[in-house]
């Protein structure tokens, strides 16, 4: 995790726009031979190679929406808006190469918290070698709103939709599933200690990797990578940000397709198990439902299982059928029971 800096206060008006974005962004450096220029021009210059198709992804992250600042530091969420978008990139099978980032920043937000925004940002690019060439700042009314479009590229034929799985497709996962909701979860309960009572000090230690997967998430840049080592090209693939039930099911909608998940075959770590009993929930639940693992979903033909068997980064945990057959959730009593989406709904800020 981040260490956290002390906080002095230099008005963003003492700046003014173009010095600031020259301040924020003076450290970033350029990682791909893609980026003719980036940052210091009207708009960024990108020089695709020969073959290569491109992709390209936005997302806007409201605080108060998608994110609490009484207990997301800000350079874990410069980090997390980078990861949001690069899981997007490499859920197409694609590299990613450059971003543009905006933000938005009412005036409770002195220079100094925009450099911690902005570190993060900065972490994220350089962790993951991704070129940041443009965005832009300005003022807000209401808190914090943070904008940030990845690209990314990757040849015409590794470019993966989810509408390419068909009828026995295995359905394989990577990582595991249920740590990032639980995180959340157990910040909002110290969050409510804390404000009966300011002086409490929590022991967060127990749930160390359950905060990590909410604060500071990973994408899986290792996974486009790791399929093509193995001659492995998926038929479909999505990112888990909403949870597995929804993931799925946009598969089998874009595909056309129905399929079987099995509940045995769902990986959770052992901190998520001890913690659900803590909280008197249902694992299952939690990883169908919970969301913001950032982990990749995809299908593969049956005839490349040999290749992935006993791989420790990847799971096989279902496979998909005929669409008239249905989505089904297969559980450990083997009752067949239909999935339903009970994940993340933008749109509203309750679970849906």
């Amino acid at each position: 995790m981040f260490e956290e800096k002390d906080s002095a206060r230099t008005p963003v008006s003492e700046l003014g726009e173009f010095k600031l974005i020259d301040h924020l962004t003076k450290h970033f450096k350029i990682h791909h031979d893609t980026t003719v220029k980036g940052i210091g021009d009207d708009a960024a210059v990108l020089q695709p190679k020969d073959k290569q198709q491109w992709v390209v992804t936005t997302d806007l992250l409201v605080e108060g929406v998608h994110f609490d600042l009484s207990y997301m530091p800000l350079k874990h969420l410069g980090y997390k808006a980078v990861m949001v978008n690069l899981s997007d990139v490499y859920a197409m099978n694609a590299e990613a190469k450059q971003l543009t980032v905006s933000i938005a920043a009412s005036n409770r937000f002195p220079v100094e918290a925009l450099e911690e925004l902005y570190a993060g940002i900065l972490a994220a690019a350089n962790g993951y070698k991704v070129d940041v060439v443009g965005g832009d700042t300005t003022s807000s009314t209401s808190g914090l709103v943070i904008s940030i479009t990845a690209l990314g590229c990757a040849p015409a034929e590794k470019i993966t939709y989810r509408s390419g799985a068909k009828e026995n497709d295995l359905l394989v996962l990577t990582g595991d599933l249920g740590a990032a909701y639980l995180g959340l979860q157990v910040l909002e309960r110290e969050k409510q200690v804390f404000q009966v009572n300011p002086k409490a000090q929590p022991d967060l230690e127990p749930y160390s990797y359950l905060i990590e997967r909410q604060l500071k998430p990973e994408a899986r840049k290792d996974v486009p990578k790791l399929l093509d080592s193995l001659k492995v090209q998926p038929t479909a693939m999505i990112d888990i940000s909403d949870g597995l039930s929804s993931e799925i099911l946009h598969l089998c909608k874009h595909s056309q397709t129905g399929c079987n998940l099995y509940e045995e075959k769902i990986p959770l770590d052992p901190q998520v198990m001890a913690t659900c009993e803590e909280f008197e929930l249902d694992s299952t639940t939690i990883a169908l439902s919970g969301g913001e693992d950032y982990e990749l979903l995809f299908t593969i033909d049956a005839d490349d299982f040999p290749k992935i068997k006993g791989n420790p980064n990847l799971t096989v945990i279902g496979h998909m059928t005929a669409a008239s057959e249905g989505s089904h959730l297969i559980t450990r009593a083997n009752t067949k029971i239909p999935l339903i989406a009970r994940g993340w709904d933008g749109m509203s800020q309750e679970e849906n």
